[in-house]
């Protein structure tokens, strides 16, 4: 059974007040009847007015964005505040990810996250380093006592920036539920964005799925629309017969300068009554992978557009549903015709329809053709093994019964030692990995602790050596071999070199890279003392900052840099200071 969000329609005055005071909000707008505090927090930036260039719930790769990016004009540098009282709860420091980032803890229950950020504010900023000095280690997870970093509304708590995995400058935020740390949409707190802009229906599509798991075979029908400014219809009769889910291509913005944003909420209804609501109030981030549920994932992968489904598969964990009739699956087989009605709204409250009649059939479907391959409930431990493979898929991994199908193909050439495993097909979103076991072919005893499973894209899955068989736990489907790792990583020095006075420079600067298994590990050493290097992994770029600790005169410093496989590259070189 759906765990589903309870909404209530328009009878919470003060909250419709706030959110939707832009607009005239007709009977279908949804929101939550969770009572959120609205003037507790401030704005983040005193950048105004405020712009985003993502929203919360908005479609991602593999992932709902957790959070709201705000725009800082292309630049870094902006000073964040504390948008309330607080202390800082947790200290993050990624290669990737959030880059540099802050979690505040705040008295009424609810955790802000501040990420991608340049700098510290300089009390952080010296804890934090002190920590990396003393576990000797440039990424941190620290989550320090209430006592030891206390914050007040509008202290400056760091700058903006574009660390980690960010595509630009901006600020990242979020809002969480302190206990059970659920992201929420901060939209409903009072971080008000000016918007009165409805969002954009830019495409309709059903699918005929009469009983079968929806798959990528499933046949497809795009639905001619026209329309704009909120009003949307469907410009031809549709006729359609049997059981059939709809899809709906959408987009926001907001006033200003505006990217292109997520919608908050879509709903369907059949003849006025409600069969299907999504809405984006606040979900679980181990809930977010299914996305890949929630949209024609097949598309996606094909084409980069995000058909957002109206009907719910079995498998889906995603609290974000309510009012399902049937999974959102409708039967058109009593001849009669059909009234529908998208209503799509944003976070502020503006809304659009995209109205369509269906003129059902009333001939019987033909009887489901039995799928072929192995059938495997999405909601129980599969197995499939043969002498060459093992394949375990945990009870969870499934979004839908799968027709389980699989291939053996010949060794590739060059650095394989395993015939290529096709483990179904790459069509099927998963929502945590399978543990998988290739055995392996020929690999001489003194290669077994540098094995490793890839993908024919050269993607590598890790994995290790264990009785004959390498193992490995992939996150999505695909062909697979085992290949081996041999080679160290790259160190490449950009303004340094033997001999060198660096005395007029504040960084030492490299660029490190690896063949096949990533990088593990990287420690800097000056004079035989570890220093501190810091690492942005979407510039590859490697680097330290000169301190106090590096007096002038003459140095040594020695760069190691490991991947996941042990193998070793050692720089060293004189400077001077």
């Amino acid at each position: 059974m759906h765990k589903k969000t309870s909404f209530l329609f328009n009878n919470y005055a003060f909250l419709f007040c706030f959110l939707f005071s832009t607009v005239s909000v007709n009977a279908q707008q949804i929101f939550s009847n969770n009572k959120y505090p609205l003037t507790y927090f401030r704005q983040p930036l005193d950048i105004t007015p405020p712009a985003l260039a993502g929203s919360f719930g908005e479609i991602r790769g593999n992932h709902f964005h957790s959070g709201i990016d705000f725009r800082t004009n292309q630049r870094e540098g902006y000073p964040v505040y504390a948008v309330a009282d607080g202390y800082i709860s947790r200290l993050r420091v990624q290669n990737s990810g959030f880059g540099q980032a802050l979690y505040i803890n705040h008295p009424n229950g609810f955790t802000t996250v501040y990420g991608h950020l340049q700098r510290f504010a300089p009390k952080i900023a010296s804890i934090v380093k002190n920590l990396e000095y003393e576990k000797k280690s440039f990424e941190l997870d620290e989550f320090p006592n209430e006592a030891l970093i206390p914050v007040r509304k509008g202290e400056i708590i760091a700058w903006s920036g574009n660390r980690g995995s960010s595509g630009g400058p901006h600020l990242h935020f979020e809002i969480r539920d302190s206990k059970t740390e659920e992201t929420i949409n901060p939209q409903f707190f009072g971080i008000d964005i000016p918007d009165n802009i409805p969002p954009v229906i830019y495409s309709l599509y059903a699918y005929r799925l009469n009983g079968k798991v929806f798959n990528e075979s499933t046949p497809k029908q795009a639905i001619a629309i026209s329309g704009a400014n909120g009003n949307y219809k469907a410009t031809a009769p549709i006729s359609l017969t049997g059981e059939v889910g709809f899809g709906v291509v959408t987009t926001d913005r907001h006033n200003g300068l505006s990217g292109t944003n997520g919608v908050y909420s879509i709903q369907l209804e059949l003849d006025g009554k409600m069969v299907y609501t999504s809405a984006l109030e606040r979900f679980a981030f181990e809930d977010s992978k299914a996305i890949n549920s929630h949209i024609d994932y097949p598309t996606f992968l094909n084409t980069k557009r995000s058909i957002q489904k109206s009907f719910v598969d079995p498998g889906n964990p995603l609290s974000i549903y309510s009012n399902l009739v049937n999974n959102g699956r409708i039967n058109f087989n009593d001849g009669a015709v059909h009234q529908l009605r998208y209503t799509i709204t944003d976070s502020k409250g503006n809304a659009s329809t995209l109205s369509f009649s269906v003129h059902a059939g009333n001939v019987p479907v033909s009887a489901t053709v039995i799928p072929s391959g192995i059938i495997y409930p999405y909601n129980k431990v599969n197995e499939f093994n043969n002498d060459e493979v093992k394949v375990t898929f945990p009870k969870g991994t499934l979004y839908s019964d799968l027709a389980f199908t699989y291939k053996m193909l010949p060794k590739p050439q060059g650095n394989a030692y395993s015939a290529i495993h096709q483990i179904h097909n790459r069509y099927t979103p998963l929502h945590i990995g399978f543990d998988l076991w290739i055995k392996a072919d020929n690999l001489p005893e003194q290669l077994r602790e540098k094995a490793l499973i890839v993908n024919t894209n050269g993607s590598s899955q890790g994995g290790y050596f264990d009785n004959g068989f390498v193992k490995a736990t992939p996150k999505n489907f695909g062909s697979f071999y085992i290949a081996v790792d041999t080679v160290a990583p790259r160190i490449a020095p950009v303004n340094i070199s033997e001999g060198k006075n660096m005395a007029g420079l504040a960084k030492i600067f490299f660029r490190i890279s690896d063949n096949l298994s990533g990088i593990k590990s990287f420690n800097g050493y000056i004079d035989g003392k570890w220093v501190l290097m810091e690492f942005d992994t979407k510039t590859a770029t490697l680097w330290h900052s000169f301190d106090e600790r590096t007096s002038t005169g003459k140095h040594t410093l020695e760069l190691v840099v490991i991947d996941m496989k042990e193998n070793t590259r050692k720089y060293s070189v004189n400077f001077y200071r």
